[in-house]
């Protein structure tokens, strides 16, 4: 073996010979004798703790998912949290349907425990945004949710948040990792049995009091309150499909959706209750028109007007509307997005509701639409890095400053808020959007994919795409590295023809934002695109917008563009 492979080797050795691990762990390690590649693949690297977290495979070793792996991390952050808040230091944890999931919530909160800080635990699967809600709600220093998101059922993670209830910041973050170095053993993850962590009032469990609070949020969020109701009383509603995929999203989905009046909601039945397999599904991800292909199938058998689907741990949504030919088409992130930011604000506007100085929160990688939309209304628009966090960091600095109200964030992979309750992307509240926007509309004889159209007409039309490649293990890490590299080093200047206007290194400074591996390129008529590795899955990103004259334009123009980029990003691969 090469220098790396001794260390991998020595890694697997430890763990089949450390005391602390349990004998189930080692069986499986043992399993896999001779195996060089599968062994390199769990021991090459730690399971790094980045700023989203952690996320990888379940299975034994150092580069997976697993009570270590998950104890070693909850260590780190229990010193974080005792840091900053001493005996008083107290987290809120979820998880969702995952296999795993309240396995790893459990070990999290006995090893808080260990370390005296109070864990409150919710009693079953929750979504992700009632957690952020939850550590809001309850004055928490700090939260975890136990989640993969959308990705393949062999995975599960880990997501840290800070008091208001967002994400952990690169600054966090650092300091969560310098402290997870420090444990170099597990040995010295400090651990409570549950019986005692309940008796000392270590392990709380949370239930039907956080749940009712976080409805009554989501709800309160509404910008026209009482619409569902009002609407209802007057025999005019809209007909509604629901699939949580197999996720968390099913009770709160469905209880926010009743409490605001929509009772015409049909949720697909092989689809709704919790299965770590996601047996129904390849992936679990509302942006793929098969996750939604039964309940489009349901939906033509019962004439739905709308579809919604949430992923298992509910903090996004996708959205199927019919089309002017009454076929189902699935709405991308951009365009749930825009449309989102037209109902808000429109209906903020009408109601003479507009806080003062609105603004709409978007990333780097979402279309110009919805920017052109809240401008419109006289909404000002500030771009963040990618992932929600960057979102709520902002949130909480306009609600401490006063500089700014919040009226909408959202990114183009199907995550929106609304309301200040949270910091996270909610696909609870997103939902309940979605069907008052097709209900609002629906009163001016409009459908969503009508609201679209007349956005197009009236802004132009803009188009976006997203290509991915996925590159696993030390090898796909290493091409990910140098294709980066060499984008960085030999930056075209001419792309589909036309000349880039604007190079955007995210690795240097940018408009004042955090560094972060991302190019982004600006063509001279406005078009752009972007690389970026992904955070949470083995996978290199390539993003794409363009405006054109119409429909037609605007697919000639992605498609050429599309073309373009990827014969370069295919050979560097």
């Amino acid at each position: 073996m090469t220098n790396n492979g001794n260390a991998v080797e020595t890694a697997y050795r430890l763990w089949l010979t450390d005391d602390s691990i349990d004998e189930a762990t080692k069986a499986e390690l043992r399993a896999l004798e001779g195996q060089e590649k599968e062994i390199e693949d769990r021991f090459y690297r730690e399971l790094e703790f980045g700023t989203g977290g952690l996320r990888g495979v379940i299975g034994a070793g150092t580069n997976r998912m697993n009570r270590y792996t998950v104890g070693r991390a909850t260590q780190g952050l229990a010193a974080y949290i005792r840091s900053i808040a001493g005996d008083a230091g107290s987290v809120a944890i979820a998880y969702d349907s995952r296999f795993m999931s309240p396995e790893f919530a459990l070990e999290a909160a006995l090893v808080l425990a260990g370390n005296g800080v109070k864990a409150y635990v919710f009693e079953s699967l929750r979504p992700t945004p009632e957690l952020s809600f939850a550590v809001r709600h309850l004055g928490a220093t700090g939260g975890i949710v136990v989640t993969a998101s959308h990705n393949p059922p062999e995975y599960n993670g880990y997501k840290a948040y800070g008091s208001d209830g967002g994400q952990l910041v690169p600054d966090a973050a650092e300091r969560v990792m310098a402290e997870i170095a420090r444990v170099a053993s597990f040995r010295d993850v400090a651990r409570m049995e549950r019986e005692a962590a309940e008796a000392a009032g270590l392990l709380v469990w949370l239930g039907a009091d956080i749940d009712e609070a976080y409805v009554a949020a989501v709800v309160g969020a509404s910008p026209n309150p009482g619409l569902g109701a009002a609407a209802a009383a007057e025999g005019v509603g809209v007909s509604i499909v629901y699939t949580p995929l197999h996720g968390s999203g099913n009770v709160p989905v469905r209880a926010s959706l009743a409490a605001a009046g929509f009772d015409d909601v049909t949720v697909v039945p092989e689809q709704e209750k919790p299965d770590s397999q996601f047996s129904t599904v390849k992936s679990p991800n509302p942006e793929e028109r098969e996750a939604f292909a039964l309940a489009i199938a349901l939906a033509e058998r019962t004439g739905a007007e709308l579809l919604l689907g949430t992923d298992p741990d509910c903090d996004r949504v996708g959205a199927v509307v019919k089309d002017l030919s009454g076929a189902y088409v699935v709405l991308n992130g951009n365009q749930t997005g825009a449309i989102l930011a037209e109902y808000l604000l429109e209906s903020l506007t009408a109601r003479g509701a507009m806080p003062a100085n609105p603004v709409v929160i978007k990333t780097i990688v979402t279309s110009e639409l919805g920017a052109v939309v809240a401008r419109h209304y006289g909404a000002d628009v500030l771009n963040t890095l990618t992932g929600f966090k960057y979102i709520g960091e902002k949130m909480t600095e306009f609600e401490r400053t006063g500089e700014r109200s919040f009226v909408f964030g959202y990114e183009e992979s199907y995550g929106y808020l609304a309301g200040t309750y949270a910091r996270d992307k909610d696909a609870v509240v997103a939902s309940l959007l979605i069907a008052e926007a097709a209900l609002y509309y629906k009163r001016q004889g409009l459908t969503l994919y009508d609201v679209l159209q007349r956005l197009y007409e009236r802004h132009g039309y803009y188009l976006e795409g997203l290509q991915s490649r996925t590159l696993k293990g030390k090898d796909g890490l290493e091409k990910m590295r140098g294709l980066m590299d060499a984008w960085r080093g030999a930056a075209p200047s001419t792309v589909a023809g036309l000349a880039v206007a604007q190079r955007l290194d995210y690795m240097e400074d940018v408009h004042g934002l955090p560094l972060e591996n991302v190019l982004k390129y600006v063509l001279e008529d406005g078009s752009w695109f972007c690389l970026r590795p992904s955070g949470t899955e083995p996978k290199i990103k390539m993003y794409f917008a363009v405006q054109g004259a119409n429909a037609d334009d605007a697919r000639t123009k992605l498609e050429a563009l599309t073309a373009d980029v990827m014969g370069r990003v295919d050979a560097a691969i």
